[in-house]
């Protein structure tokens, strides 16, 4: 059962968390294997700069989970670009020489996301799930328990 954890502004009461997935362009796993910690510490970064909150975040071998919760004067669209466009410009100023990142576009137009309304805890845990299976990849090279 979903719990109330409703956010106050002077005219609204809100609860807004969206499950997101989005991808580098084309799945650059060699590439995004090399990135990821510093993907994570980019997004941290912008997390503290615009008004979403990340509630759960794993990343996996090819893509980024995360469960965002935001607040309503934003759209999830802007969420994401901002995310994607601002992650994609430090990465090409920080690597721009290496492969397949000469062009600013390291994300995937494509994205997912979902409203989640019912029950948080599970999407928490199929996120929690994620990052267990990326460790069990890939060593537990990246810590991102804050």
């Amino acid at each position: 059962m979903k719990t109330n954890n409703y956010e106050k502004q002077s005219h609204t009461k809100w609860d807004c968390n969206y499950h997101i997935v989005v991808v580098p362009k084309y799945r650059k796993s060699k590439l995004f294997q090399a990135v990821r910690k510093e993907i994570w510490e980019i997004i941290r970064a912008l997390w503290r700069r615009y008004d979403f909150e990340i509630v759960k975040w794993a990343v996996a071998s090819d893509h980024v989970h995360m469960l965002l919760r935001i607040w309503p004067k934003y759209s999830v669209f802007k969420i994401v670009w901002i995310l994607k466009w601002k992650s994609a410009i430090i990465l090409h100023n920080n690597h721009g020489k290496r492969e397949m990142l000469c062009q600013k576009s390291f994300w995937s137009r494509w994205y997912f996301v979902s409203t989640v309304w019912t029950d948080i805890e599970i999407v928490k845990n199929y996120i929690e799930n994620q990052r267990k299976n990326d460790i069990l990849e890939d060593g537990n090279q990246l810590d991102f328990n804050w």
